[in-house]
């Protein structure tokens, strides 16, 4: 059994105002993205946004899986609750983040943008994706050091006693997923995005890919105790991913059958 490393949560504290891990997590995680977009598409040679364009799309991102992840967990895993006090759906600093719901929310802000600045959708969608998963790993990366997401009871000599997971020790599927839903998701889709396949099949790829490792992955997390098992088996992340493998797959067959090339643009 390996010792769990007790990490304080909160960087920094300063009177009522607390500098945590997990945000930290989340500020890589965009930080990152940006870059590599902006690096991205000065290695392509290809303007699909300007600069400014660049950092309006993120802003619309970054409101859109905020409010979306919120209110997928609010419907997905404990809307009963909510229903019963609704001002609690405010109290984000309570947890309570579904990535399910924050995929859709990103998704319908991206279209907004796109829409609204006359954008491929596609292209920027591919353009974005790649970056995806460095801040899924880092959000799990934060998960671990808040000991929260955490596994099944295990005897294999990995496993870990989390705070408030009970005196067994558990599998550390934090780390499981950082790995596959961070690590090995980002290569094949920096691989896929280096390869000039057709627009909305790197997308595809993610949303396949990642509902694959997150149902597999699930099979070592402890379900989230409000709802636990579904017809005896299945957790709420397996349906969902599962729902979201099949919207992914529908995703790509409809990108390799149209036609349409998308429009890209030079610099000038």
């Amino acid at each position: 059994m390996l010792s769990y490393p007790h990490i304080d949560p909160v960087i920094i504290q300063i009177g009522p105002v607390a500098i945590r891990w997990y945000g930290m997590m989340y500020l890589l995680g965009f930080v990152s993205a940006r870059f590599l977009v902006g690096y991205r598409i000065k290695k392509s040679g290809r303007v699909p946004v300007t600069t400014d364009e660049i950092d309006s799309l993120f802003v619309y991102l970054i409101l859109g899986l905020v409010l979306g992840a919120r209110l997928g967990y609010v419907v997905f895993y404990d809307l009963s609750a909510y229903i019963n006090n609704p001002l609690e759906i405010f109290s984000v600093w309570h947890g309570g983040m579904s990535f399910h719901g924050g995929l859709i929310g990103s998704i319908i802000a991206g279209m907004i943008f796109t829409r609204k600045n006359r954008k491929d959708f596609w292209e920027l969608s591919d353009l974005v994706i790649v970056t995806a998963p460095i801040g899924l790993g880092l959000g799990r990366l934060g998960n671990f050091i808040n000991g929260e997401l955490y596994g099944r009871v295990t005897t294999m000599p990995w496993g870990m006693v989390f705070p408030g997971g009970g005196p067994l020790p558990r599998h550390p599927s934090q780390i499981y997923e950082l790995l596959f839903e961070g690590v090995v998701l980002f290569v094949i889709l920096w691989s896929l995005s280096s390869k000039g396949i057709r627009s909305g099949a790197v997308t595809a790829s993610f949303i396949i890919c990642y509902g694959l490792f997150r149902i597999i992955a699930e099979f070592f997390r402890e379900p989230d105790p409000q709802i636990g098992f579904i017809l005896g088996f299945f957790t709420m992340g397996q349906i969902l991913s599962a729902l979201m493998m099949v919207f992914g797959v529908v995703i790509l067959l409809y990108r390799v059958r149209t036609k349409t090339i998308p429009r890209t643009h030079k610099k000038s």
